[in-house]
């Protein structure tokens, strides 16, 4: 469970300092913040979800980790256009 929970979480990690390194806009702590919660919330979305499927394989490693990575996506996507209004 709680390696399934961590490739989540890395995912959306490496999901928003790709996007950082994307960006060349200085490094601000607060978007790499939300993204950090955003795949935190993730990770452990997995962690609960996989606890209940039972034991996970490497393919279940791998798409949890992607699947932590598109959650930072679309998470992001939702609070620019709520502060977009």
């Amino acid at each position: 469970m709680l390696w399934i929970g961590l490739s989540a979480f890395g995912g959306g990690l490496l999901s928003a300092l790709m996007g950082f390194l994307d960006s060349k806009e200085l490094f601000d702590l607060r978007k790499f913040g939300q993204s950090a919660i955003a795949s935190l919330i993730a990770g452990f979305g997995f962690a609960l979800a996989y606890n209940l499927l039972g034991e996970p394989n490497t393919r279940d490693y791998i798409v949890a980790a992607l699947a932590g990575a598109g959650f930072d996506g679309v998470s992001n996507r939702i609070l620019g256009a709520l502060r977009r209004g």
